[in-house]
């Protein structure tokens, strides 16, 4: 019953998990989609449609060039005349002053005759108008030669060179009539104290007189009904088709949905995105259940689900370049390097699809993907040299460039109509590719994985932990390298990882670097368990395996390595040492724990070769002569000996890859020792 209970909260919970998952990637994914519908066609003057059949899917009015507009602008602006307004007022108030200033001036004092002159100068210069400075270079540099005068709501064209400028007035005051009148004396009398521009711009009436002008212009040389064809895939871009496009973007721009029209926009993208998230999910549900027990593996494969669409939503919202740059080979490259190849080609085709959506030319963006996606796989089937990144980068840049221009042939009727544009965005999407070499350490880092690259990193002789153990275990050293040799060709033999088991098998001996001596394969003649007894003995070599979890923390070995120094012998006994102590001991309870390795029992294919090979490479070292049939009998009984015990109860290792790893042995083993032929003996005769 408890069991029962137990089996119930697991998949309780398990359920839970998975609908976690499946709401975050679908709401963030339907977060950033475009709400609304852009115009995003690539378009060009003279240059055939690459897309299929454009329909109005609106009313829409076909705008002019904007050269033709600015052109009728240009041409009804010459009848544009500005308003000014013409106060009355100025007049009066100067004339006033100066009769005034005319009983305290001392060079006008009692002379009537030039005030009269001065007054009548200064009312014809107000009946034509003064103009101020920076008005008047406004209306040089607009090239304006006339302009409407307002006055008691009345309004005049008057030439703009008719008008006074203040230099213009005072000159007129002064200059005027020399003969009977002395100019030295006007210049005393302050006469620039009366001159005030009383012809200023009137901005209100001005604008309403330039849109009224510009509204007789038409925007549009005719309309496109909604439904109407527009253009159809090969068709050549008149300038007729290119002013209908045109106009159609910008309409497109300046459009705006209802609110009916925004929630069936979000429902149905909500719908699309769960569909194609669950068919994934239903995927790893039939044949990746594992993954759901794995957080790291089902995290990384959702966020680069999510990751890639997101970023190619904001591209195509912002109108930021070309979709085709976006490194979407990278997705089956990075999942194939860390998971597997069927999950890989099945998340990339999920993340094309729902990001296809977006798209104009959604079909021709999957096609492209989904080779270029193919031919990541398959260049990339196991990463082990930059060099290899780089290859694989080059087939899937060509992949795209051919795939790309076998469509655009099949549309074409002319070499000449070949756009090259799209191919620069290939050769940058493939340079984008190789980020995903520096892109792998991070994801290790983030979500505790482990790549070839850094397995052969590892595995390689020379770095500091392998140097070391070389000088201070050098026995354990080249244990471990035969060990490697062993493991490597049984794992390629049943399908497994050799590059990890190989990397595990140097690796999962480093703690008898601690105690070298206490192991025979670095002693020299001295043993010192001579001087311990039976459980002193044990405690010392069941050690090396706590004190090689704790060399792998300090040298931060990755976790998929500690597995292999915790499993290498499992939870079984010294058996040595136990077998020993109980002949000496017969009819006392032994207590096991004192005799047993701390570790767990395999739980990859991985490791069960290594806990296999660990003990049939020690039991060799012992035998007394190599023929064929002493290692082929050393080899079943070892294996068949840890069948019999469980240790690979919790392993999907099956009895047909247990042959076939025990074939591998023995065959590397007749090798390793250079086994004789038994000779058969003549038999005495009678």
């Amino acid at each position: 019953m408890k069991s029962f209970y137990t089996d119930i909260n697991f998949s309780y919970k398990q359920l839970l998990i998975k609908c976690a998952i499946f709401i975050v990637a679908v709401t963030c994914i339907t977060y950033f989609m475009p709400k609304e519908g852009n115009f995003n066609y690539q378009f060009e003057l003279n240059k055939p449609w690459k897309y299929g059949l454009l329909q109005a899917s609106f009313d829409c009015p076909i705008y002019k060039a904007d050269e033709q507009v600015e052109a009728e602008q240009d041409s009804i602006m010459n009848f544009y005349m500005p308003y000014y307004q013409k106060n009355t007022d100025i007049q009066n108030d100067v004339l006033i002053k100066l009769k005034k200033d005319f009983y305290d001036n001392n060079a006008l004092k009692n002379n009537s005759k030039y005030y009269k002159h001065i007054e009548n100068l200064l009312k014809n210069i107000y009946e034509t108008g003064i103009i101020a400075s920076t008005d008047l270079n406004q209306l040089e540099a607009d090239k304006t030669t006339t302009i409407q005068i307002v006055s008691n709501n009345t309004a005049t064209q008057k030439n703009v060179d008719d008008l006074y400028s203040i230099k213009e007035a005072y000159e007129k005051l002064v200059y005027s009539d020399t003969a009977r009148f002395n100019k030295n004396i006007l210049q005393k009398c302050n006469l620039d104290n009366y001159l005030i521009p009383n012809i200023t711009f009137d901005s209100d009436k001005s604008l309403t007189a330039k849109q009224e002008l510009l509204s007789e212009i038409s925007w549009a040389n005719g309309f496109v009904m909604n439904g109407q064809k527009i253009i159809d895939r090969g068709e050549i871009i008149d300038k007729k088709k290119y002013d209908i496009l045109k106009s159609m973007q910008k309409e497109w721009s300046n459009r705006g949905e209802t609110v009916t029209e925004k929630r069936l926009t979000l429902f149905g993208q909500i719908l699309f995105v769960s569909t194609l998230i669950a068919s994934f999910m239903i995927y790893l549900e039939i044949f990746r259940r594992d993954f759901y027990e794995a957080k790291g593996k089902i995290c990384l494969l959702f966020s680069i689900i999510m990751c890639f669409p997101v970023l190619a939503f904001v591209m195509v919202e912002h109108a930021f370049m070309s979709i085709y740059i976006v490194p979407f080979a990278m997705i089956p490259m990075l999942i194939k390097i860390f998971l597997d190849s069927r999950t890989a080609f099945m998340a990339h085709i999920t993340t094309i699809l729902i990001t296809s959506v977006v798209l104009r030319t959604p079909h021709e963006f999957i096609l492209l993907q989904t080779v270029a996606g193919m031919a990541a796989i398959y260049s990339l089937r196991e990463l082990s040299q930059r060099s290899q990144l780089l290859s694989s980068t080059i087939v899937v840049t060509i992949s795209y460039a051919a795939m790309y221009l076998a469509l655009d042939l099949i549309h074409v009727s002319e070499i000449t109509q070949l756009s090259t544009y799209p191919y620069m965005n290939f050769l940058i999407n493939g340079v984008l590719l190789l980020f995903a070499y520096p892109l792998l350490f991070i994801l290790e880092k983030t979500f505790g994985f482990t790549s070839n690259v850094t397995l052969i990193e590892l595995s390689n002789i020379n770095n500091k932990l392998m140097r070391e153990m070389s000088e201070v275990a050098p026995g354990t050293f080249q244990h471990s390298l035969q060990l490697a040799n062993l493991t490597a060709a049984a794992a390629n033999r049943i399908g497994a990882n050799s590059q990890l088991v190989r990397t595990g098998a140097m690796y999962h001996d480093i703690g008898k670097m601690l105690n070298p001596a206490f192991f025979t394969e670095n002693q020299s003649g001295v043993n010192p368990h001579d001087q311990l007894n039976y459980k002193q003995s044990a405690h010392i070599v069941i050690q090396h395996i706590t004190d090689g979890l704790k060399l792998a923390d300090k040298n931060n070995l990755p976790a998929v390595i500690k597995e292999f120094i915790n499993t290498h012998h499992g939870n079984g006994l010294t058996k040595y040492f136990y077998i020993s102590y109980k002949n000496e001991h017969p009819g006392e309870d032994v207590d096991t724990k004192a005799f047993q390795y701390p570790g767990s029992n395999p739980s990859t294919k991985e490791q069960a070769i290594l806990m296999m090979a660990d003990s049939v490479e020690a039991a060799s070292r012992s035998l007394p002569e190599y023929t064929e049939e002493s290692i082929s009998n050393l080899v079943e009984k070892i294996i068949d000996s840890q069948v019999n015990d469980g240790y690979f109860n919790d392993c999907p290792i099956t009895f047909k890859d247990i042959t076939t790893v025990k074939g591998v042995f023995k065959e590397k083993l007749k090798t390793m020792y250079h086994t004789r032929i038994s000779y058969p003996e003549l038999k005495k005769q009678d």
